[in-house]
């Protein structure tokens, strides 16, 4: 059963037509106070937490030891779609913990299953430790909130210092420069590559299409507004398949043993990416440490500042929590106070997302593989700022599937990358009608 939406957007702010409009088998989002759930506990307070984040038991026992008052028992997760569907089978079961780290365009689906609790009230205060476009991220409408936002993926360009060097070649500023960098190294190294077009990975092309001011998802009047191959993201589209059809860049997908060798030997001598770039290259190319830079994403207009971001989670708290505050209250510490955060940076290799830790005594030094770039977080912190805002919908599983087959088939048979976005959309719509979402023409 479909809720109405008619009287609710007459008598409520956007907010409450969002979390509505999310409805799907008669459950809708609840704010964390519907129930008084989230008034300020009395005596000791048993809170469960599942997260997948590597020792983050630190930062558990950190909070234990300084709150006596609010205990938290965590429980290590498999990370990605694996938490989701854990998370959905026990709110279904009615035994979920109270709060779950979850990715940034996970929260939808969760919050449309009536998982996630809106948090709106009690995160006001810390809204402004965040950037806008990574507040963005864990907000749906004006100004309902699903999470606390943890650590952040601000795309940036990867690119090897020496081979630049040996060939002559600057580093782009604008996509128009990257796409003639491509061509100019072909032209002198014919069994090198700029970089390569990776049909395996989705999550890379959200993240390039919100530099390009892409929106996806978003909400019109009692309808999702599905937009998948918006204008933006057709540029972005055209861009990189002109310049695969053409032979400038390769295409092979990434986070495979071909593409590590191309990394380690300079067959690829760059790699728009994002933040944790540093430890897939230490990982998968240790032969070239100290051989790489970052510099900021090429632009689509000279003089533009924008990035898009690749990856990231947040914090949420579940609508069966009997004690959402002290949940919220945990939330906020472990990603936004200094002794929490710290120990993310630390102990857990994670770039928060907080703004005042982006600048932690703990990032003044740079990524180990990069020793020759001083200012490597400074120029992050720079880069993050200006993350695009995005909007994520209740059926990204579906659009990143299809992007993986039609970009996959795009690339085999050598056709325009425009109609794989098309193929996105689609398949994406035809799923959300599927399921009960009601979307708007």
């Amino acid at each position: 059963m479909r809720l109405s939406l008619g009287t609710r957007l007459l008598a409520f702010t956007l907010t409450t037509a969002v979390a509505t409009a999310l409805a799907t088998a008669g459950c809708t989002a609840k704010s964390a106070d519907d129930d008084g759930a989230a008034a300020e506990p009395t005596g000791k307070v048993e809170l469960s937490f599942w997260s997948w984040a590597p020792n983050i038991d630190k930062a558990v026992d950190a909070w234990n030891a300084a709150n006596p008052n609010i205990h938290v028992t965590l429980s290590k997760q498999a990370g990605g779609g694996d938490i989701v569907t854990k998370l959905l089978t026990a709110a279904k079961a009615g035994n979920p913990p109270d709060l779950a780290q979850v990715e940034y365009q996970s929260l939808p689906t969760l919050v449309s299953n009536n998982v996630l609790a809106d948090i709106a009230k009690q995160a006001a205060p810390v809204k402004d430790r965040f950037a806008e476009g990574i507040w963005q991220q864990v907000t749906l409408g004006t100004d309902a909130v699903y999470g606390i936002p943890q650590d952040s993926g601000p795309m940036m360009l990867y690119y090897r210092t020496d081979l630049f060097a040996k060939y002559g070649l600057t580093v782009p500023a604008t996509w128009d420069e990257f796409a003639q960098t491509a061509r100019t190294l072909r032209a002198k190294s014919p069994k090198q590559y700029l970089t390569t077009f990776s049909a395996n990975d989705p999550g890379w092309f959200a993240g390039l299409a919100q530099q390009a001011d892409a929106s996806w998802w978003g909400v019109q009047g009692e309808a999702w507004k599905v937009t998948v191959n918006d204008a933006a993201t057709k540029k972005v589209a055209d861009y990189w398949g002109g310049l695969v059809r053409e032979g400038a860049i390769d295409g092979q997908p990434m986070y495979t043993p071909a593409w590590n060798k191309a990394l380690n030997d300079g067959t690829l001598l760059a790699w728009p990416s994002a933040i944790w770039a540093p430890g897939v290259l230490a990982g998968n190319a240790p032969d070239t440490k100290g051989k790489w830079a970052m510099a900021p994403m090429p632009q689509w207009t000279a003089g533009e500042n924008r990035t898009g971001n690749w990856g990231g989670s947040s914090t949420g708290v579940t609508d069966a929590s009997k004690n959402k505050a002290a949940a919220v209250r945990f939330a906020i510490w472990l990603n936004s106070d200094q002794a929490g955060t710290d120990i993310l940076i630390r102990e857990c290799a994670v770039y928060p997302a907080a703004r005042d830790a982006q600048s932690s005594p703990l990032l003044q030094e740079p990524p180990e593989f990069f020793p020759g770039q001083r200012d490597f977080y400074a120029q992050a912190k720079a880069i993050a700022d200006t993350a695009a805002g995005f909007t994520w919908g209740p059926n990204v599983n579906v659009a990143y599937d299809t992007y993986k087959d039609a970009f996959g088939k795009a690339i085999t048979d050598k056709t325009p990358f425009p109609a794989a976005v098309d193929a996105m959309q689609t398949a994406t719509v035809n799923d959300m009608r599927k399921n009960g979402f009601t979307v708007a023409e």
